[in-house]
């Protein structure tokens, strides 16, 4: 009995080792044998891919030298507008000089002028009545 139980316990194992082994190349029918030409699209891949990227390394590149560039160009208008500025307040303190009131007297007295001896002034408060007011020699008479 022992033979037979044997022989049955194997029988059944032959079947399923046919239906696993049928089974296992049926999965590897879906998926392509790799072949020479697989491996020479991989290569071309592989390059383009190295060419995308060098070139947009160089750009990369060109990239920062014009930003580069227009740091330099940047700092020089930079220098030049505080030169500019620096010029500017040099005017301004000769306008200044010029305007104040002792070399406008100076100016005034080389011209011939004199100083008011008696200044009169002008009120432009609103006053409550126009006819009584009066102006004179810097005092104004209110009614």
């Amino acid at each position: 009995m022992a033979l037979t139980q044997t022989i049955a316990t194997r029988t059944p194992r032959a079947p399923r080792q046919k239906l696993s082994e049928k089974s296992a190349e049926v999965f590897l029918k879906l998926v392509p044998n790799v072949s020479d030409g697989a491996q020479a699209t991989h290569r071309f891949f592989a390059t383009f891919l190295s060419a995308v990227a060098g070139i947009g390394l160089l750009m990369l590149l060109v990239v920062n030298i014009l930003l580069a560039q227009d740091a330099f160009t940047l700092s020089e208008l930079k220098a030049e507008a505080k030169i500019v500025a620096d010029q500017r307040e040099a005017i301004n303190r000769q306008i200044d000089l010029a305007s104040s009131p002792e070399a406008l007297a100076k100016k005034a007295a080389e011209l011939g002028m004199r100083p008011s001896e008696s200044p009169v002034f002008l009120n432009l408060a609103p006053i409550a009545d126009a006819a009584t007011s009066e102006i004179t020699n810097g005092d104004v008479a209110r009614g």
